[in-house]
């Protein structure tokens, strides 16, 4: 998995961190396997994510990717399926952050419209670099959400997000 993360992120702005690395593992792993290979990657991390003061329990997803020469074929869509799936089965709501947001959206995830922030010893502090950047997956249990509310995390070692 280490491999296809670091080899799927080489091309991008930041590339595939350590820190990324730990943000994907335990959890539920969602893999797809073909030709002995591992071709696409996503990982389902339990977190807390507030909408004001109110905590959701959220299964965040960290790390989606697929081998470059395995692209558009649609082993993305799989593996985010069942990731939905997992989601829906076991948390009140999806989190993830993501520039792509044409690929999430047909499977059902929306940006979040309002502010983000991170929950910090010193209070909440906006992350306006990520505003428009998290999308959310509502599941049978998500609560009536007010998208005029601050949608925040708790901080962890690099990206908040």
């Amino acid at each position: 998995m280490r491999d296809l993360l670091w080899t799927a992120f080489v091309d991008t702005d930041s590339g595939m961190t350590e820190e990324d690395w730990q943000h994907a593992l335990g959890g539920t792993h969602v893999v797809l396997e073909q030709d002995g290979r591992i071709v696409s990657h996503a990982s389902v991390v339990g977190r807390t994510l507030y909408v004001g003061d109110v905590p959701l329990r959220t299964g965040y997803v960290e790390a989606v990717a697929t081998a470059p020469d395995r692209q558009g074929r649609g082993l993305g869509t799989r593996v985010m399926e069942e990731v939905g799936s997992v989601i829906r089965d076991g948390y009140e709501l999806g989190g993830l952050g993501t520039g792509a947001h044409h690929f999430y959206e047909r499977l059902g995830w929306v940006a979040w419209p309002g502010a983000t922030a991170v929950r910090t010893p010193r209070g909440i502090k906006p992350t306006p670099d990520e505003d428009g950047f998290i999308m959310i997956l509502r599941t049978p249990t998500t609560p009536p959400l007010d998208a005029d509310l601050t949608l925040s995390c708790e901080p962890r070692p690099g990206d908040a997000w």
